[in-house]
Parts: structure tokens; C-alpha cells; sequence
């Protein structure tokens, strides 16, 4: 059966008024929380905001990392790595774009140490990739990342808003086997993309899945209340034999921690109807 895990800050209570951030009072406390809902791994949010302090990306951080992981049997299985959004590989000067590529290059490095496999990159919101000299920027430095990615084990895996045949033909641009895509079940609801289609097109280098339910062309809401068609997306799952890892990366509720449990088990609901 297909793992599935949460994305980190989702079982305590939200900072502020954002959806996602990484928490710092409570990370720790997170993998044990992570074993009592029955997940079975966390992807970390690897944000702009004290990024050097970050625990994927400090020797310090690792340690504590790894001793969590040994204590509770719940590995970090992948990083979103939110620091992108901030800091893009194009539309910026020739400068940026170098120290966003030794960012990642530096990030493959320290997180796989503590047993991370997959870096995820989003090109969407104010990152969304927009023209072909944006794709040309992004192939260029994320490319300069891939000797790190060969010799630590670690894909790079992008979210993009673009349509699906034109996704695909930026991953195969790359002629790379550690480029992969990492589909967002909400943000291609939301996007009015239909998800068989989709899926059997992106299919070969799916490597990750979010899962989320949005409004067509809005924001997210509780799974089962947007335009995420999620009966489609499993059969199509099914029709590409998809093994890889599915990550909550579901709407806040004041109980984040119970909401979390019961999309578990949504999740794990249809991956055993459709045979996954």
C-alpha cells in the first residue's frame, strides 16, 4: 500500500494566519503526533524565513532530526522547499539565481543525511513559470543542482501550474532521471485540468503527491468540498501503477491534528478501492 504522510505543521495549531509554515515552538512534538494519527512519514517545509536555522540544514538539526526519526519510526520522507517561492531561479538578477542553485545544492547535501530522497521545488503563485525564458533560467541552475542530486541520492521534483503536456516537456528537457514531478491534487482541481488526462501524462515522473481539495480557480477547502475529483485521480493513479507516497497537505481546522487523522483515513480509503 502506498505511504502515506502529512506536511509538517499540520498537526499543531497554524502560526498566525498562514496555511502552511514551519513550526518552529513544535516541530519536535510533531513526529510523535505523526505516530499516534498512524502517518507514515513527514515531509518538512524548508521556507525562506530563517532558513539557516532550519533543522534540515544545520549539523545541529540533523542530529535532532535523526534522533526523532530512530525514536518514533517516522521518517522525513521529502522537503518542500518554500524558500523557492521567495527566492525563484528566474525573473531576478544573474546573482540571485546563483545563490538560490547553491541554496539547493546545499540542501540535498545536509537533508540527506537525515534519509531525505526527494526536494520539491514549487513554480506557482508568484513563482509560476511564465514564459520560456523563465523555463530556460529554471533548466539552467536547477540543472547545476543534479551532480549534488547523483552523489547524496536525492530527486528534484517541480510544481508548476502549466498545463500537462507542456509540464512534461519541461521534465524531459531536463534528460535528467532525477527530475520528477510532484502533482498537487487541489491545485489541478482548482486549475480545471482534467486529472486522467493529466495523470497519464505526467505519469512516468510523478514521484510525489499532495493531497488537497480546491474551488475551480479558488482557494482550498476541506477535502470532499472543492472540485478535486478524487474517484478520477485514484483510477488514473491505478492506470499509471503509481507506488509512490501520498502527503495531507490539506485546509486548517481548529482541530488539525483530528482533521488530519480522519483525511488519513479518507486517503487510505481509496487507495485500497482502487487497488493501489
Amino acid at each position: 500500500m502506498n505511504p502515506v504522510g502529512v506536511m509538517q505543521g499540520r498537526l499543531v495549531p497554524r502560526i498566525g494566519d498562514r496555511i502552511q509554515a514551519f513550526p518552529w515552538e513544535r516541530w519536535e512534538e510533531e513526529f510523535e503526533t505523526a505516530k499516534a494519527c498512524g502517518f507514515d512519514s513527514i515531509e518538512f517545509i524548508f521556507e525562506a524565513d530563517r532558513s539557516d536555522e532550519n533543522p534540515i540544514y544545520t549539523s545541529g538539526g540533523i542530529k535532532k532530526v535523526r534522533g526523532l526519526i530512530d525514536k518514533t519510526g517516522i521518517p522525513v520522507s521529502s522537503i518542500c522547499a518554500d524558500y523557492f517561492m521567495e527566492h525563484p531561479f528566474f525573473r531576478v538578477p544573474e546573482e540571485a539565481k546563483k545563490e538560490s542553485a547553491d541554496v539547493l545544492i546545499s540542501l540535498i547535501s545536509m537533508s540527506s543525511q537525515a534519509g531525505v530522497r526527494l526536494i520539491e521545488i514549487p513554480c506557482v503563485d508568484q513563482s509560476a513559470i511564465k514564459t520560456e525564458e523563465d523555463k530556460a533560467e529554471l533548466i539552467k541552475y536547477v540543472s547545476s543542482a543534479l551532480p549534488a542530486a547523483e552523489k547524496h541520492g536525492v530527486a528534484i521534483s517541480l510544481e508548476t501550474s502549466l498545463p500537462p503536456l507542456e509540464f512534461r516537456e519541461l521534465i524531459e528537457r531536463f534528460n535528467h532521471p532525477l527530475m520528477a514531478v510532484n502533482f498537487d491534487i487541489g491545485n489541478s482541481a482548482s486549475m480545471g485540468y482534467e486529472p486522467g488526462f493529466e495523470i497519464k501524462t505526467l505519469g512516468p515522473f510523478i514521484a510525489n503527491i499532495h493531497i488537497k481539495d480546491r474551488i475551480l480557480h479558488g482557494g482550498t477547502v476541506p477535502l470532499g468540498e472543492g472540485n478535486a475529483d478524487f474517484p478520477a485521480v485514484f483510477k488514473a493513479l491505478k492506470g499509471i501503477s503509481y507506488k509512490g507516497p501520498f502527503i495531507l497537505q490539506t485546509a486548517r481546522d481548529a482541530d488539525d491534528a483530528g482533521v488530519a487523522k480522519k483525511y488519513l483515513g479518507m486517503v487510505r480509503n481509496y487507495i485500497k478501492e482502487y487497488g493501489l
